[in-house]
Formats: structure tokens, C-alpha cells, sequence
């Protein structure tokens, strides 16, 4: 990870952390960069979500790429997917997502990505951050400035993407839709009423201050009840960017980014599709998912947390299906990232194919119960690698055996060790994890 930039893009809250000037200069350098390299006016897309400050990153950016002699085309409101699904197939030189995800309304980011869709490269990203820095001077075009070209016919496009890659009409099928007054908002309810579903919807009217405010994926209760309430066949959650969904059965349970896996793995199974016989997961994936893929006989990776992790190992495996338990899922076969929207027509997809609830589809997995708790200390890698942490880590591991694990691990932004454990019951999650952060305390690596 760079100065500015982490593995979901340069974030924080608006006009403190990332501020208009770091957006010009973001403009200003993939502008003059794609055109220098390419030897011709360089061509760029850019999409926002619906908070606030993402008009004014919006023109800043739109300003830094056509003082540096690039056309920027702009599709407006729109989702992160799309803006990845676009940068590909309309041949522009790179795409730059205006959002900051699940966070609140206060915060932004701004997300960059390659000519394939995907995240862009370390190397690129650096020689931004350099721009930033002020350790590289550009020139300014004269006689070639560039211009902004309204792009909204490449969001329909996407829409249409969508669409296209239903194999069932959603008719007579009654389906809610919480879009967290964000991306989704403007895509969501237009793919599910043309595929014949009686859709509902809530939490559409983003005023740019409620995005992700008590709704969305991270606060699916709500489309829990609504659900429940209208007796519908089933929920899907999205957040700011509607880069992950979250589902909601028709009894009003959660469906989660580990159930997605496994509902969808098998059915690539079952259909000769899942290539590798394999799915992608995170570290942070529940026991449970493992022991449910274990009975069907599919085999998993397991990678950090974060998508950037789930996509390289996709990428490098030929692997077609993976994701996080937050529910970003990644269908490699069709986009370089996860989608929402997506991912719930897929699980509709299974529902009709198999004519099943999705609380069938999901019931063969079981969480396991897990405990969490996060240590600070005075430096994580002494601490992780303390030679008794070590053992102590160990000890759990084997009295586990078979019946549960722990996880022990640094955070990527704070000094704060996690230690987490699985099993049977809370009692025995809580036990062990005390049990080794009382090693961690004995041995001095607490902080303060």
C-alpha cells in the first residue's frame, strides 16, 4: 500500500483526509500519463455514488484530466461494477470510481482502475502519489485541452449487461431491494422489473447525506422485517457503491457473502462449471462454510481479507467464484470485481433453476459460533511471533482439532492484533481466545 493509496483506493473523510486538490492532481496526472504513454488524447470514465462531496471530486477530477489534454466521460450517478464493466468493454485507457463503499456520508474515496476493469497496478498508483507529492512536474495542454463527454448511454449499457445474463423471467417472483440510498439506487429496480419481478424497494431517496445511514448491507435488519412483513420470496442489500449484496430469505434470515459461496459453487458443480472444483475465500470465511464444501466434495483457497486478495488469486488460478463474508463476490467469467447487483440475480438464478427457497439453498451451512477480540499492542509482529503466543496458538489448534479453529492476525491500520476463534459454543470461543490473549499480557506486548 502506498502514502495515499490503500487496497480499496485513496479514502477519507471529505476535504480533510482527501480534498479537491488531491483530486485535480489525481486528473492532472492520469491525464497527461495515458496520453503520454499512448502517444493520443487519453480517454477516461469516471462514476459516483450519491454522497455529497462525490460532485465536487467529480469535477475536480474532470478539471485535472482535461487541463492535462484528456476527454473525461462522465456516468454520473452509477455503481462501481459498472464503472469496471464499462472501462473494459468500451476500450477506455483507465475508469475512476468516486466512493468511499459501506463508509458514511462524510467520508470519499477515489478508486482507480485499469483498462481491464481491474484494480490498478502498484507501479501506476505510485507515480500518482508522487504527482501528489509534488516529486514530478507535468506540463499543461494548450492547444489540446480536453473536454468532458456526458456518458450516461455506458450506465444503460450496463443495465442491459445485467439483463442479458438471465437465463429465467422473475415473473410472479415478489422481491425486495434495499439500495442504501446509493449507487444501486439509479439501477437495481430498473434490471428487476424488466426481468418480470414484482419488486419493492426502500431506502431510494439519497439526498447526499443518507447514503449507508441505518440501511443497506450493513444494516440489513431492516430489509429483514420488510421482507417478513410483505411476505416476500426474497431480500437483497447492497451498499454505497452495490459492490457487495447481502440476501435476505423469505423467512427473514440473513444470506451471507459465505452462503453465496457455497449456494453457487455447488450449483457450478453440479452443472460441470466450477473449474478447479474450487472456491475462493478469505481468511475471515466462517468454520462453517468449510465443513458444509467439505460434504459436497468442492475444495477452497483461502486468501487475506480484502477483494484485492480474492480477485489476484482468481487471476493467477484460473478459479471462476470467490468472495468475502461482507458479500463481495467476485464471478470471474463475467466481471474483474464484485457486483451486487450480480450477485443477486445469480442467486435468483439458483433459486429458479433448483425451485428452491433460498432458506433450502441455504440450509446445509451451519455457522459456527465466533468470538473476536482485538488486542492493541506495542508491536504487532514481536507480539504474532512471540515463540509462547506461538505455542499458545498452537495448544488451541490441536485441542480444536476437527471441530473448530482460531485465527490469529495483525490489522492492516491499527497496532491491534485479532485474535478469533470458532467452535461449538460461545463459552468455548471465549475461552480460548482469553487464553491466549493472557499469553500476550504475560509476555508484555500490550500496549500502555
Amino acid at each position: 500500500m502506498g502514502k495515499y493509496f490503500g487496497t480499496d483506493g485513496f479514502r477519507g473523510e471529505a476535504n480533510k483526509d482527501l480534498t479537491y486538490e488531491h483530486a485535480i492532481k489525481i486528473g492532472r496526472f492520469l491525464g497527461w500519463y495515458y496520453g503520454e504513454r499512448l502517444d493520443k488524447k487519453a480517454k477516461v470514465v469516471i462514476g459516483k455514488d450519491t454522497r455529497r462531496s462525490s460532485y465536487m471530486f467529480e469535477y475536480a477530477l474532470c478539471t485535472g484530466l482535461m487541463t492535462s489534454g484528456a476527454d473525461a466521460y462522465i456516468m454520473h450517478v452509477t455503481t462501481t461494477p459498472s464503472v469496471a464493466y464499462i472501462t473494459r468493454v468500451d476500450d477506455f485507457d483507465c475508469g475512476i470510481m468516486i466512493s468511499a463503499s459501506h463508509n458514511p456520508f462524510y467520508d470519499n474515496g477515489i478508486k482507480l482502475l485499469n483498462v481491464n476493469g481491474e484494480k490498478m497496478d502498484e507501479e501506476t498508483i505510485l507515480k500518482v502519489e508522487d504527482y501528489i507529492d509534488g516529486k514530478i512536474e507535468i506540463p499543461l495542454a494548450t492547444r489540446n485541452i480536453g473536454r468532458t463527454v456526458d456518458y450516461v448511454t455506458g450506465r444503460n449499457r450496463y443495465i442491459g449487461f445485467l439483463i442479458s445474463l438471465s437465463k429465467f423471467s422473475f415473473k410472479d417472483k415478489k422481491i425486495g431491494l434495499d439500495v442504501a440510498n446509493g449507487a444501486a439506487w439509479s439501477i437495481a429496480k430498473g434490471v428487476f422489473d424488466a426481468l418480470g419481478a414484482k419488486t419493492y424497494v426502500i431506502n431510494n431517496e439519497p439526498d447526499g447525506y443518507n447514503i449507508n445511514t441505518d440501511c443497506g448491507s450493513t444494516h440489513i435488519e431492516h430489509l429483514q422485517k420488510f421482507v417478513v412483513d410483505n411476505r416476500l420470496d426474497a431480500g437483497f442489500a447492497y451498499d454505497g457503491d452495490a459492490d457487495r449484496c447481502l440476501c435476505v430469505d423469505e423467512k427473514g434470515n440473513v444470506i451471507t457473502g459465505d452462503h453465496i459461496l457455497y449456494i453457487y459453487g455447488l450449483y457450478m458443480k453440479e452443472r460441470g462449471k466450477l473449474l478447479n472444483n474450487k472456491v475462493v475465500t478469505t481468511v475471515m470465511s466462517n468454520f462453517g462454510l468449510y465443513k458444509a464444501l467439505d460434504k459436497v466434495g468442492i475444495e477452497y483457497d483461502k486468501t487475506k481479507v480484502g477483494d484485492k486478495y480474492v480477485y489476484e488469486n482468481m487471476v493467477n488460478t484460473g478459479n471462476r467464484l470467490g468472495g468475502e463474508q461482507s458479500g463481495h463476490i467476485i464471478f470471474s467469467k463475467y466481471e474483474t470485481t464484485g457486483d451486487g447487483i450480480l450477485t443477486s440475480l445469480k442467486m435468483m438464478e439458483v433459486m429458479l433453476a433448483k425451485e428452491k427457497s433460498l432458506s433450502e439453498l441455504a440450509a446445509p451451512v451451519v455457522f459456527y459460533p465466533q468470538v473476536l477480540k482485538n488486542v492493541r499492542v506495542k508491536s504487532k509482529p514481536d507480539a504474532q511471533n512471540d515463540p509462547d503466543v506461538l505455542a499458545a496458538v498452537k495448544r488451541v489448534s490441536d485441542e480444536l482439532g476437527d471441530e473448530g479453529r482460531i485465527l490469529v492476525r495483525e490489522s492492516g491500520t491499527e497496532p491491534v492484533i485479532r485474535v478469533m476463534v470458532e467452535a461449538g459454543s460461545n463459552e468455548i470461543c471465549e475461552k480460548y481466545v482469553d487464553s491466549v490473549i493472557e499469553v500476550i499480557k504475560e509476555k508484555g506486548h500490550l500496549e500502555g
